[in-house]
Order: structure tokens, then C-alpha cells, then sequence
């Protein structure tokens, strides 16, 4: 992974696994008849990489069986603006179990006690796990940009 712009690998990782970070990622992909699309998907830094979670029958999941390229951003809503974008492959798989799902539940909603963690957790529902390896990532942090803002 190429890591540029305003950050290194140590910034971009603590980013990642922050409070702040605590956002969606953003993921663009194609689809089989070439459209682009675009979803938010919660996710965990990981080794390296992303990994997100989703329902086994969402459109993207076909879209990467189709063609495995895509681009992500993670970036914070309210100035002063930061984060990471980038390029990189995506790969699915089963997500046995719903661990990956569990430990985004955790990150995102503080655990799995609640009205949406017991629909997503339901039995009948199939996930997938979304590996989001990125070969380049651009750090970007516009907080000399926008003194005062917060």
C-alpha cells in the first residue's frame, strides 16, 4: 500500500481506529453494465485493509464478483475536514457466524443490544465480509485550512 498527501501510515492507522474515524467508508465500484455506484458500508481497520460487512444479497456483492477494483473514503462530516481516499481491490466472503458484523455493531452502536443489531443479527440473515485491500491512499487534513472550525 502507497500511502501520500498530508499524513503517514501512523497517522492514517490512528485515524482509522479513532473515535474519528468511527464513520463510514465510503465505497465506489462498477457494476456489470458499467454504471458506477456508491454505498456506505461501516467497517474495521484491519491488518493493512477494511473490512466491512453487508448483507450476502446486496447489489454490491454481485458488482464485486464482477469486477474486484474500487475506490474509498473515510473522511470526518464537520470542519475542519480530514481523512482518506483511495484505490484498491475488494474481495467477499462468508462472514461465519456474524463475527465481523458483531464486531462492527460494537464499534458503531457500543454493542449488540438493540432494535437494529437483532435485525441484522437475525438467523435467517446471510452476511458477507468485504475485504477492501487499498494499493494507494491519500491523506488529507485541511485543519491549517480551516482555523476555528469545529
Amino acid at each position: 500500500m502507497h500511502v501520500s498527501g498530508d499524513w503517514g501510515e501512523p497517522e492514517l492507522r490512528a485515524f482509522l481506529t479513532s473515535e474519528d474515524g468511527r464513520v463510514p467508508l465510503r465505497l465506489a465500484c462498477r457494476t456489470p453494465k458499467g454504471g458506477l455506484w456508491m454505498l456506505s458500508l461501516w467497517y474495521r481497520w484491519r491488518d493493512g485493509g477494511f473490512d466491512c460487512a453487508t448483507s450476502a444479497s446486496a447489489d454490491v456483492v454481485e458488482y464485486l464478483a464482477h469486477d474486484e477494483d474500487v475506490a474509498f473514503e473515510v473522511s470526518v462530516n464537520e470542519p475542519p475536514y480530514y481523512g482518506v481516499r483511495g484505490a484498491g481491490v475488494a474481495a467477499v466472503s462468508p462472514d461465519e457466524d456474524k463475527q465481523l458484523l458483531r464486531s462492527l455493531l460494537d464499534r458503531y452502536l457500543g454493542g449488540t443490544d438493540s432494535a437494529l443489531a437483532g435485525q441484522l443479527l437475525r438467523e435467517e440473515r446471510e452476511e458477507v465480509h468485504i475485504r477492501v485491500e487499498p494499493a494507494q491512499v491519500y491523506a488529507w487534513d485541511f485543519s491549517d485550512r480551516m482555523p476555528g472550525e469545529s
